[in-house]
């Protein structure tokens, strides 16, 4: 493909349909919609399909585009910014559509079905019964002028159908699935207007890509049928075809195709959430990989934040800390804790731990079960003796107790944090201070 794009302008464009939060599979698309431009130096189009006017309040146009904002993807010609192939909504669009429509009709590739959705269903289940796949029987397609004329005056309002020949098969190439045969007489003539005047999908969308010399189309494989009645509305036109690209569907554990039963769908989601695009970005590029969704995301997540400083980790975990960190140590707090912070949620936790009261984990109030009361006698003393210095602290216990090593450690990690593993005491302790500390360290004695 990079050979062949290097002798034109690769034309790429990500079509949403504005009518809820930006999916992560819709994301996934944009994303290798967008990686294809702007690796072969070529042009990125966002364009909105928004003719199901009831399902695309403002709201969602509004969130569709800070969503990809906050993902990291720009756009070339959109409809914030326009350009030269414009408009890039879909409803502004509507008139370009109306001499395509006419020349179909003209050349007797299109006409108009009165079918009910009553006719249509019954014909569906008719074709279903006698062991056929459902499609459109052609019932509208050779009444006479005054058939039409008679239903029309009888306040009908006809859908528009694209006449597709009953014999004969399409070759669709594609850059994920390979060469894929359709046979015609199995599509069925397909509705390109509504009854309302409003475009059909398979019309629009391939229109569109034509008038705005878009020349590679990646979308999801659930698209793959829409594909041939595409190709057959531009050939029937004289417009450009573009490649197509189909690509696999995100899926749950369960195997069926993402939805919010399977949790965080949206990309607003994850941010909510406290992921990082940088994290969201790999998560959504690698998946296929051996490893689980969730470890993917989580070990993404892990990586996008230990690739920040520390003063950026606290920008993004500022706002979900409400107040949790006392002025004064946000960057002490970062420092010590930063390895331990996948999500703000870990934050938090950590705040409450050092700065708060702990809950006190199962493995961790084990751990001090069956500690000796001398041993929690000289934690205290020796803490005070040293002023709170962790190193000149640790060193007195080990010698006042004869413990060391994980022996010594252990307890003191589980009273001091309520857990047994976690950051490094040393620069928890300063965080947590002399005096809570004890009053940790005194808990311990009386649960031991």
């Amino acid at each position: 493909m990079a050979q062949y794009y290097t002798t034109m302008n690769l034309k790429s464009r990500f079509a949403p349909s504005p009518t809820g939060y930006l999916h992560l599979g819709n994301a996934r698309t944009a994303l290798f919609a967008w990686l294809a431009a702007r690796s072969m130096n070529g042009t990125f189009i966002l364009r909105l399909e928004d003719t199901d006017q009831q399902r695309s309040p403002d709201i969602y146009e509004k969130a569709l585009l800070e969503d990809l904002q906050w993902f990291g993807i720009d756009w070339d010609e959109g409809p914030d910014r326009g350009g030269d192939h414009g408009p890039y909504r879909q409803m502004e669009r509507l008139a370009l559509y109306d001499a395509y429509y006419a020349q179909l009709r003209t050349a007797g590739q299109a006409y108009p079905c009165y079918c009910s959705a009553d006719d249509l269903a019954a014909e569906r289940a008719v074709q279903r019964s006698a062991g056929k796949a459902p499609r459109y029987g052609g019932r509208c397609r050779y009444l006479s002028a005054e058939a039409r004329a008679a239903r029309e005056a009888a306040g009908m309002r006809p859908t528009l159908r694209f006449h597709i020949p009953d014999q004969g098969t399409l070759s669709v190439p594609d850059l994920v699935w390979g060469e894929r045969h359709y046979a015609l007489a199995d599509l069925g003539d397909f509705v390109i207007r509504r009854s309302d005047g409003s475009p059909a999908f398979f019309f629009a969308n391939a229109i569109d890509d034509a008038l705005m010399g878009v020349n590679l189309v990646l979308r999801g494989e659930d698209h793959l049928t829409n594909t041939p009645r595409q190709i057959l509305i531009l050939q029937a036109l004289g417009l450009p075809v573009p490649d197509y690209g189909h690509l696999p569907l995100l899926l749950g554990a369960d195997g069926q195709p993402l939805s919010k039963r399977h949790g965080a769908t949206s990309l607003r989601d994850l941010q909510h959430r406290g992921y990082l695009p940088a994290a969201v970005f790999n998560y959504l590029a690698r998946l296929g990989h051996h490893y689980s969704a969730m470890v993917q995301l989580q070990h993404w997540q892990h990586e996008a934040v230990q690739s920040l400083d520390d003063a950026a980790v606290w920008n993004w975990l500022a706002p979900h800390l409400q107040d949790k960190v006392p002025t004064g140590r946000e960057m002490s707090f970062v420092a010590a804790a930063r390895a331990n912070i996948v999500l703000p949620a870990d934050a938090l936790d950590w705040a409450e731990r050092c700065f708060a009261t702990p809950v006190m984990a199962a493995e961790a109030a084990e751990a001090i079960i069956g500690v000796s009361p001398g041993f929690w006698s000289a934690a205290q003393t020796t803490l005070q003796a040293a002023g709170g210095d962790y190193r000149l602290w640790t060193k007195a216990l080990q010698q006042a107790s004869g413990q060391r090593g994980k022996a010594l450690f252990m307890p003191l990690r589980a009273a001091l944090t309520g857990l047994t593993h976690g950051p490094e005491l040393a620069a928890l302790l300063p965080l947590i201070g002399e005096a809570r500390a004890l009053t940790r360290l005194h808990a311990a004695a009386q649960r031991s």
